[in-house]
């Protein structure tokens, strides 16, 4: 069965975003408020959480091809991708609760505890936001339909952003009076609760529509890998999406320590970092923009916007206002890269069954997204630890010259140096034919296999 010119009803693409809106109640408070949580509140050493961060992402980084050749071999009823968002939300619901329960232990147990705890969550993390991705070529192959799901997906994502950093520190307060500690477990509870609602939601409400002979049956991996032998713009994807996730996890990471120490005024956290989720503006414009413009294109220019954002802070130095625009006229530049970032990746399955007749999904999803989101994320946490470290930083005390340079570094200028890089392999990302062409020719096989 194909589904081209077949659009997706609106219910499903809300519910479809809905994951993700789940994903980053959880997914946001690890990225940006994880490192303080541990330096700051739990008391882990600055340069002991950069190692952890790391080592985690490293060792997390091998579910994502395992989830990947999982979800390849899975013939249920409910399809390849969707079952596993049913039967891991609980469990990655409840390792959310337990990174931040903070029991008192040893310094040394407390990197073990920290370490334990992360790494499950990330698998755990793996287990239900992977699907989301590996299911996008499933829900139709008509291209616009497609941008405008994903559009969807990164609006929810986006949604549960907003949500995090505008509630999470008045809901630390709230619950904790005075004890951070306690008001971080019973807020990452509250999320975890709603998490867990919105991922059925996703479950009951998407369908996987785009059936071919490869995709039905189980698939083993060497015919997984044949997929990936010489789909060199799914390699491309896969280094775009590393330093697009060390880009913008860096500096999401470096925010509280910028906004606490360089300005000055750690009360402006949330709404420097609720700005940031002005990324929903460009996301808006992405289904617009693609009708007009190569997917590319758009990609690049966005991640451009984003370090002229960066630019703009730096020259604002610490005019709250002119920090507030360069904050959100980056962030749209970032929604057009998240707009499309997994429509790129899901876009080399169409190619990879094009070149080799072999339809990988799981197989080119799970690991371009997976170890692209993670080995980025992962150095994106942990740079700004060790730049920072290497400044001289200290927890909760005035900074120094030193200190100050290697937060301004962290939060500006990494961030610019990799957006530039991503936008040097978008200049080199290219198919060996017209996209629109390749559709057509394996619409015309799938409807000769069906006959």
């Amino acid at each position: 069965m194909t589904a081209k010119d077949q659009k997706i009803p609106l219910f499903e693409k809300i519910s479809y975003g809905l994951g993700d809106t789940a994903c980053n109640l959880v997914y946001i408070v690890v990225t940006t408020y994880l490192t303080y949580y541990f330096t700051d509140v739990y008391g882990i050493s600055l340069g002991a959480v950069g190692i952890l961060m790391l080592a985690v992402r490293f060792l997390d980084m091998i579910d994502s091809p395992i989830l990947g050749m999982l979800i390849d071999k899975t013939n249920t009823r409910w399809g390849k991708s969707r079952p596993w968002i049913l039967w891991f939300c609980i469990p990655f619901a409840a390792a959310c609760v337990m990174l931040f329960w903070g029991p008192d232990l040893s310094p040394s147990g407390k990197m073990i505890y920290a370490f334990t705890a992360y790494i499950l969550v990330s698998v755990l993390y793996s287990a239900v936001n992977n699907p989301l991705s590996t299911i996008l070529p499933s829900l139709t192959n008509d291209q616009q339909e497609r941008t405008v799901a994903n559009t969807f997906r990164m609006l929810g994502g986006q949604f549960g952003g907003l949500v995090v950093n505008l509630t999470l520190l008045p809901l630390v307060a709230f619950f904790g009076a005075g004890d951070m500690q306690k008001g971080f477990f019973a807020t990452i509870c509250l999320y975890a609760i709603v998490a867990v609602a919105l991922l059925l939601i996703t479950f009951f409400n998407t369908k996987e529509r785009v059936h071919t002979d490869s995709s039905q049956k189980s698939l083993p991996l060497k015919e997984g890998i044949k997929a990936i032998k010489g789909n060199t713009p799914w390699f491309m994807a896969l280094l775009l999406t590393i330093f697009c996730y060390i880009c913008y996890t860096q500096r999401s990471t470096a925010a509280i320590y910028y906004v606490t120490y360089y300005i000055g005024q750690p009360e402006l956290v949330p709404i420097v970092n609720s700005l940031a989720m002005c990324s929903i503006l460009g996301l808006f414009m992405v289904p617009f923009l693609t009708k007009r413009f190569d997917k590319r294109w758009v990609i690049l220019v966005g991640f451009s916007v984003f370090a002229l954002g960066q630019l703009i802070i730096y020259l604002g130095d610490k005019n709250i206002a002119l920090i507030y625009f360069g904050t959100v006229f980056g962030a749209i530049g970032k929604g057009f890269t998240s707009g499309l970032l997994f429509v790129l990746i899901a876009d080399t399955v169409d190619f990879g069954e094009w070149k080799s007749g072999i339809r990988a999904q799981g197989l080119l999803v799970s690991t371009a997204a997976g170890i692209g989101i993670k080995l980025g994320a992962g150095l994106g946490g942990a740079i700004p630890m060790w730049v920072m470290a290497a400044g001289g930083y200290v927890a909760n005390q005035p900074q120094t010259e030193a200190s100050m340079d290697a937060i301004i570094a962290s939060y500006i200028w990494i961030p610019i140096a990799f957006a530039l890089v991503c936008v040097l392999i978008l200049f080199f990302f290219k198919y060996e034919k017209p996209f629109n062409e390749i559709i057509d020719d394996l619409n015309k096989r799938h409807k000769l296999s069906n006959n």
